[in-house]
C-alpha cells in the first residue's frame, strides 16, 4: 500500500513510516549480528577476527551498492510525490538497467581484487585466509544485494516502508538457519557464514521482486517505457554515484582505520568487530530515520510542499535525541554482558575493550543521529553532492585517528574514530542545509515540473 507523505502530522507520518523500517534495520543488524555470534562462538576469536578485519572494505562495496539504490529511488519519489505515473515507470525502468550494469561491474572488480585489499591493510597473517574467503563470497553476491536494496527501495519510495520489512524478517530467519547449518553441521568455516548472508539476502530480494510487480499496479512497466532515456540515465547517476560515493568516501576512512587497529593484534580487532556489531544494532533507529527522510523530503519537494520540510527535520531531531540516550543507558548498564554473546567470559581484556569502545561510540549518538536525519534529508530534497563532502570530512576524521591517534593511544586511539568523524560531518551538514533551505525558496513548481530560479535579493 503506497503511502503520500505531503498531508498530515510530520511527527505521526514519520513514526508511522519509520518504525516498520527500523524493524527491518533491526533484523538486517540482527542476522549481521548472529553471523558474528556464531562465528565467535563456534569457530573462535580468530576467525571472528577474521569477519571483522573485512567490516571497513565490505561498507566500503556494499554501502556503495546501497548508496546507489537509495539516490535511484529518490527520483521515484520525486515523480510519486508529483502524481506523474507513467514518468515514474520510466524512471524504474532505468534503474533496473543500471543497477543490472553495477552490479556486473563491481562483482567482476572486487572479486578480483580483495585479497590485495585485505593485503594492503596489513590484515594479521594468521586470519588473513578466513578474511579472504569470507568477504570473496560477499562480493560474488553483489547482483543480490543490488536486487533487494534496488526493489526495497522502489517500493519505500512509494510509502511502503513495511513490505520489505516483512520480507528482511524472514530472510532473517532463513540466515540465521543457514549460518547454523552451514557451520555447525557441515563445518564450513567462515565462508559458511558468508553464504548464509548472500543466500538470505538473494531470498528477500525475489521477495521483494515479486510483490512490486504483483502488487503495485501504477509500477506495471509498459513496453514502450523500457527504453533506455540518455536523460533519465543522467538524473539517476547524479543522484545514485553521489550518494554511493558518500558510502565508500566514508569507508575510506574506516579502511585507513581499521589498518591501523590490524597493527594492533587480532584481540583489538575481535574487541572492534564485536563492539561494532553492537554498536550498530544500536544505530539502527538512526537509519531508520535517515531513510525516512529521504522519502519524506522526496515527496514534498515533488508535491512542492516545501513548508513541511522543516517540520519534519524538528519532529525527527526531537526522536534522535530522545533515543541517543536511551542508547548511551544500554550501553553502560548492559555493554560487559553484550560482549560475552562472542566471547568467552575468560577473555576478559577483550571484553572491557568491547565495552569501552561501545561506551564511546553511544555517548556520541546525537552527532549521528544529525549526520544520519539531515544529510538524508538533504538528499531526498535533490542535493545529492552535499552527501560526497559530509563523507570527506568523515573520512579526514578516521584518516587522522589511523595514522595519528591509534599509534598514540592505542586502543582508545581507535574507539574516538566514528565520534570525531559524526562531529566534524555535523560541522559540514548543519550550515548545508540552511543554504539548501536558502535554494528551496528559489523553487517554482508549476504542475509536475519543477526548476530552480535564482533567489530574488
Amino acid at each position: 500500500m503506497v503511502k503520500d507523505m505531503t498531508k498530515g502530522s510530520p511527527m505521526k507520518l514519520i513514526l508511522g513510516f519509520s518504525v516498520p523500517l527500523l524493524f527491518g534495520f533491526l533484523f538486517q543488524q540482527c542476522y549481521n549480528l548472529m553471523d558474528t555470534v556464531i562465528v565467535g562462538r563456534f569457530l573462535g576469536k580468530e576467525n571472528l577476527a577474521a569477519v571483522g578485519a573485512t567490516s571497513s572494505v565490505n561498507f566500503m562495496i556494499i554501502g556503495f551498492c546501497m548508496g546507489i539504490c537509495s539516490g535511484f529511488s529518490i527520483p521515484v519519489s520525486h515523480k510519486f510525490g508529483a502524481g506523474d505515473h507513467s514518468g515514474m515507470r520510466r524512471v524504474v525502468a532505468n534503474c533496473i538497467w543500471l543497477a543490472a550494469v553495477f552490479a556486473v561491474v563491481m562483482t567482476v572488480l572486487t572479486t578480483l581484487l580483495c585479497r590485495h585489499i585485505l593485503v594492503a591493510m596489513r590484515t594479521p597473517d594468521n586470519i588473513l585466509d578466513a578474511a579472504y574467503s569470507y568477504i570473496w563470497i560477499i562480493f560474488l553476491g553483489i547482483p543480490v544485494t543490488f536486487l533487494y536494496n534496488m526493489t526495497a527501495g522502489v517500493i519505500r519510495a512509494l510509502g511502503d516502508s513495511k513490505t520489505p520489512v516483512i520480507f528482511l524478517v524472514m530472510s532473517s530467519f532463513i540466515n540465521i538457519g543457514l549460518d547454523l547449518f552451514f557451520i555447525v553441521n557441515l563445518h564450513w568455516g567462515v565462508q559458511g557464514a558468508a553464504c548464509a548472508t548472500v543466500i538470505s539476502q538473494g531470498i528477500s530480494g525475489l521477495c521483494c521482486l515479486l510483490f512490486m510487480v504483483k502488487k503495485f499496479e501504477i509500477l506495471r512497466i509498459r513496453r514502450e517505457e523500457w527504453a533506455p532515456n540518455r536523460h533519465l540515465i543522467g538524473t539517476l547517476c547524479s543522484m545514485g554515484i553521489p550518494m554511493g560515493l558518500q558510502y565508500s568516501i566514508t569507508a575510506i576512512g574506516s579502511v585507513i582505520l581499521q589498518s591501523a587497529t590490524n597493527t594492533l593484534g587480532s584481540d583489538a580487532v575481535a574487541a572492534v568487530t564485536a563492539a561494532g556489531k553492537i554498536s550498530g544494532f544500536l544505530a539502527c533507529p538512526f537509519d531508520a530515520m535517515g531513510s525516512t527522510m529521504a522519502t519524506y523530503g522526496g515527496q514534498n519537494v515533488g508535491a512542492g510542499r516545501l513548508d513541511r520540510i522543516g517540520q519534519g527535520l524538528k519532529s525527527c531531531i526531537l526522536l534522535g535525541a530522545a533515543y541517543s540516550v536511551i542508547a548511551l543507558s544500554i550501553s553502560l548498564l548492559f555493554g560487559r554482558s553484550l560482549a560475552k554473546l562472542f566471547l568467552d567470559a575468560s577473555e576478559t581484556a577483550i571484553i572491557d575493550n568491547v565495552k569501552l569502545f561501545l561506551t564511546m561510540a553511544t555517548a556520541f549518538y546525537f552527532p549521528l543521529a544529525l549526520v544520519n536525519i539531515i544529510r538524508f534529508m538533504i538528499q531526498g530534497v535533490g542535493f545529492p553532492t552535499f552527501a560526497i563532502l559530509a563523507g570527506v570530512f568523515e573520512m579526514a576524521a578516521r584518516t587522522l585517528t589511523g595514522f595519528v591517534l591509534v599509534p598514540t593511544f592505542g586502543f582508545l586511539g581507535s574507539c574516538l574514530g566514528s565520534p570525531i568523524a559524526w562531529i566534524l560531518a555535523d560541522a559540514f551538514l548543519i550550515p548545508a542545509y540552511f543554504h539548501v533551505k536558502k535554494k528551496l525558496r528559489g523553487i517554482q513548481c508549476s504542475g509536475t515540473d519543477c526548476n530552480f530560479v535564482p533567489e530574488e535579493i
